[in-house]
């Protein structure tokens, strides 16, 4: 028989120490985000299917718990993103004509753990700004995922940028399926040239090229020159780069510590974002810190297509976990009597903010998680904070 205290795998409970940690990082992201003008919003854990999987492509769809309502009788899913959620609620909801800024900070949950010591139950924390189609938009977006950076520690990030316009615009006019499409994004993924090479052999050479060309575009400001010899000159590639290069300007003027990179061939969430998208990791690290760009079609099933652009933190619970180990928070340690005065005393001082523990009939340690460096104790007919 299994113990009844053990928790589902790759689900864990956060104990004090991490629960301090992670929630000193919240607070810290959603002021940060405040200060930007964005309003916080909290999505329900449950919704309709077709809900949460708006434009958001096979990915999310294998990621999601799902299970029938029994008040309707109608499928739903546990939400495993958030960012559908938010885009229902500006489409729906708020339904403003003007931008709309949003944050949130939800805890999801995944039908599998993104690797091998990954939780099923991460804590996203993200910002999304609806209404503008401009690069404006995006770069307000990434000023702020790089101030999100900064504020969890992060001194010297790197930006890895891509733009999903420069696939879609060597595809266009390409007799390709759904299928196809995936699977060659994935080659593209893992930067596999003979499989990329095999699921491309029905394409126009230009196009065939194109995606080749692709799997060595990558890293500084050379690739966007080689991009700009090698690619078709379309369109959409055309605006990719020049958007790129804007991008990159601006993040190298307003946060000098900051590296710039490219990787043209990163097009994860090929079929959720419509422009430009990054990625922020920290120094040595091969996880990104938070991901985000733009995804103009989300909010269509919604019956307001809008232009959107945002990023999140995948997990602050692991997060914290990396974090150093904060100290012990302070506090005042008290007896326990059912005398006025001191209760009153240890009243005062909660409310100005101290933290207060009584010591409880028949025990002699209280608060093992705190740090007690004070005492409460009578002076005459006064009770007076000492150092312990």
């Amino acid at each position: 028989m299994m113990s009844a205290w053990l928790l589902p795998e790759h689900i864990a409970d956060v104990l004090p120490a991490q629960a301090r940690q992670v929630e000193r990082m919240r607070r810290t992201l959603l002021d940060v985000a405040s200060g930007y003008g964005y309003e916080l919003v909290i999505p329900p854990l449950v919704e309709h299917l077709e809900s949460l999987l708006s434009g958001t492509g096979r990915e999310l769809d294998l990621r999601t718990f799902k299970l029938v309502d029994q008040l309707s009788g109608r499928t739903v899913g546990m939400r495993a993103d958030s960012t559908p959620q938010v885009a229902r609620i500006d489409a729906h909801l708020l339904n403003r004509e003007g931008v709309t800024r949003l944050c949130y900070c939800s805890p999801l949950l995944h039908t599998l753990p993104s690797g091998l010591h990954g939780t099923r139950e991460p804590l996203q924390f993200g910002a999304e700004i609806f209404g503008h189609p401009g690069l404006e938009a995006d770069l307000e977006v990434i000023d702020l995922a790089l101030d999100c950076a900064h504020a969890m520690g992060v001194r010297s990030p790197t930006l890895d940028m891509s733009d999903a316009r420069i696939v879609r615009g060597l595809l266009a006019g390409a007799a390709i399926d759904a299928t196809q499409i995936h699977a060659v994004v994935d080659a593209l993924a893992a930067k596999d040239g003979a499989e990329l090479d095999r699921l491309s052999s029905n394409l126009p050479p230009e196009s065939r090229s194109g995606l080749q060309c692709l799997l060595r575009l990558y890293g500084d400001d050379e690739v966007l020159l080689l991009a700009e010899a090698q690619l078709p000159k379309r369109t959409a590639i055309t605006a990719a780069l020049s958007d790129m290069r804007r991008l990159a300007r601006h993040v190298r003027e307003a946060y000098p510590e900051a590296r710039v990179g490219f990787d043209l061939a990163d097009v994860g969430g090929y079929a959720y974002y419509s422009g430009a998208r990054f990625a922020v990791y920290s120094p040595g690290s091969c996880d990104a810190l938070l991901r985000g760009g733009r995804y103009d079609e989300v909010g269509a099933v919604f019956g307001r297509s809008r232009p959107a652009v945002g990023f999140s933190v995948v997990d602050l619970k692991e997060l914290a976990e990396q974090a150093p180990a904060a100290p012990s928070p302070m506090a005042i340690r008290a007896p326990w009597a059912d005398e006025p005065g001191l209760r009153a005393a240890i009243r005062r001082l909660r409310q100005q903010g101290q933290t207060v523990i009584c010591l409880l009939p028949g025990h002699d340690i209280e608060g093992e998680g705190y740090e007690c460096n004070r005492e409460l104790v009578r002076q005459g007919n006064d009770w007076v904070v000492s150092a312990s």
